[in-house]
């Protein structure tokens, strides 16, 4: 069929305006959410300078990264709480912004204007997976949903380690998918080195991202059978091996074990599989236990690492004597994490549920139609093939089976999602009739 260059012109202007949307909406939501917890704050709600407890703990430790003082929150015997992808991130920004204050609107403006740039840079990312996989208005398309989809937009803007995982977990998928076509490099095997360096980043940015590549890496060896797929899953191990190494020895030097990410694994494991557990985060129970373990004569192993072994022997011992409510849990936690509207209390405005079930119900009603296609054998949009539409449903799939089994909220299905916005846009433009689109479809 005759090219349109005129056409692709058109498209890469509509994915610049998705772009500069993206950037500008996330601003925009920024400033907004910043005010509002600044005048909380001001008001006398002094917890109210980050939205999230978890914002708390990574500027405490930005700030010691910043300022050279030991990696420590909450005591220094707590010395392996969060690993420090997204604390160190923040200490970079401080060299720019400055923190001298644990509070001040300008800092978290600033550093939430950081977050809203990395959002808009993944929508670039998802771009380039679409145009790659599915052709220009495969990516066109999945860009712009990023740039409006309201759960993207939240996790630019609150200071959540999500800002910097989710354009890492599209460079992995983009690495992936380049392997397996073998361009890019002359050897895949470069590729998926890449992969699995950028997994071992995300891993160190979010800790439950730890499980994926080497799962990944199994199930390629398992669906190829061929040296090449040996090949490729090896180097991905290798790849997030030398990134997560130092992490690993440091925290070998700390407590004498091999931790591979937190101690904070034993907590959120009680904190999702215990007498007390209902599907949601409440960790006053896990503290009751901590505290159980601190009145306790000393031992040789570190504090830290006791209380982490107790809250998870105590976990799993819970869950072996109750399978019954382990799987009631589990369907609870399921219907958390892919809800049509915040679970949460504070979170259900009608004006807040409808927005979050407009952007989210079409993207996850077309990512369906796009796998159940792929399990049939069709190639969406001409050129995204079944098994690249099967490796984007893959991070859905693995943040599922493991918020089954710790907590679960929206939260944690919004990365998984960004790569669900590449199928369905694959999927509206297959449903909507790929020939019109012939001439600028062709995949990368």
């Amino acid at each position: 069929m005759r090219k349109r260059p005129w056409l692709e012109t058109v498209l890469l202007l509509f994915m610049c305006g998705a772009i500069v949307l993206a950037l500008g909406v996330r601003f925009v939501a920024a400033r907004v959410i910043d005010e509002r917890l600044w005048h909380q704050w001001q008001a006398g709600d002094r917890d109210a300078p980050f939205q999230f407890g978890d914002s708390a703990s990574y500027w405490y430790l930005a700030q010691r990264i910043y300022r050279c003082e030991p990696y420590a929150y909450g005591g220094p015997d707590a010395r392996i709480f969060r690993t420090p992808g997204y604390p160190a991130l923040l200490a970079g920004w401080f060299t720019l912004i400055g923190d001298d204050d644990y509070w001040f609107t300008q800092r978290t403006l600033r550093a939430r204007y950081a977050g809203a740039t990395l959002g808009a840079i993944t929508a670039l990312l998802t771009y380039f997976l679409g145009r790659s996989a599915g052709g220009i208005v495969t990516g066109v398309l999945a860009a712009l949903v990023v740039a409006l989809y309201p759960g993207a937009i939240a996790m630019s803007v609150f200071l959540l380690s999500e800002a910097a995982f989710c354009p890492l977990l599209v460079v992995q998928l983009l690495l992936t998918k380049q392997a397996w076509r073998g361009s890019g490099h002359a050897f895949p095997a470069i590729n998926s080195l890449l992969a699995g360096a950028v997994g071992g980043l995300a891993t160190l940015v979010r800790p439950s991202w730890l499980l994926f590549t080497p799962a990944w890496a199994v199930a390629e060896v398992l669906t190829g059978r061929n040296r090449g797929s040996l090949v490729r899953a090896v180097a991905a191990v290798a790849g997030m091996v030398v990134v997560m190494a130092p992490w690993w020895y440091r925290n070998y030097q700390v407590v004498g074990h091999f931790v591979p990410t937190t101690l904070q694994v034993g907590a959120s494991l009680y904190d999702g599989l215990s007498p007390h557990a209902t599907g949601a985060s409440d960790l006053q129970w896990a503290e009751e236990v901590a505290r159980q373990v601190r009145a306790q004569a000393a031992g040789a192993e570190p504090l830290e690492y006791r209380i982490d072994r107790r809250l998870r022997d105590e976990a799993v011992a819970w869950a072996v004597a109750h399978p019954r409510r382990v799987v009631e849990l589990a369907a609870l936690k399921f219907a958390r994490l892919w809800n049509i509207w915040p679970n949460e209390a504070e979170f259900r405005s009608w004006s807040l549920r409808l927005g979050v079930m407009a952007g989210y119900l079409p993207v996850i009603a077309l990512a369906i139609v796009g796998g159940v296609l792929a399990l049939r054998g069709v190639r969406l949009a001409g050129t995204f093939e079944p098994r690249l539409v099967l490796l984007c449903w893959l991070p859905a799939c693995y943040f599922t089976a493991l918020h089954v089994v710790f907590v679960s909220s929206l939260r944690y299905r919004e990365p998984a999602m960004l790569p669900l916005a590449v199928v369905a846009a694959a999927a509206a433009v297959h449903l909507c009739g790929r020939g019109r689109f012939a001439s600028t479809s062709g995949g990368d």
